[in-house]
């Protein structure tokens, strides 16, 4: 398995930056697509956006697309999602996921998840 843990959440107002971050365990991260996902309460858990292995592609939802960017420093395990110019829209818990082949944007391409972190944004 592959041990995952976001970070990086929080309380902020609209138009203000966050970093999230995903810390792997294990040796094996290089080896692992990335992919970040969100979930509101009361709704399905949607993709947000995914990075290859060696970071070369990266894939974005349209809802996100220009605001957020997805990482990763292979050295560290640690897989990064930079939002910035967040809106209300934005709250929810966000999780990180690794899939061991190239991904989709659906969750069940993901074999390992992390247990989430909140970020909340007032309006």
């Amino acid at each position: 398995q592959v041990p995952l843990v976001e970070s990086g959440g929080g309380l902020v107002q609209a138009g203000d930056s966050l970093r999230l971050s995903c810390a792997a365990s294990g040796r094996t991260f290089g080896t692992y697509h990335m992919g970040w996902f969100r979930q509101a309460p009361g709704k399905e858990r949607e993709f947000v956006a995914a990075i290859t292995r060696n970071g070369f592609s990266t894939d974005y939802a349209d809802s996100v697309k220009g605001r957020f960017t997805i990482s990763r420093n292979n050295a560290k395990s640690t897989t990064y999602l930079q939002m910035n110019s967040l809106k209300p829209e934005d709250t929810a818990v966000y999780y990180c996921a690794a899939s061991g082949r190239y991904p989709n944007r659906g969750t069940g391409d993901y074999a390992y998840w992390g247990q989430g972190t909140q970020v909340t944004v007032s309006s």
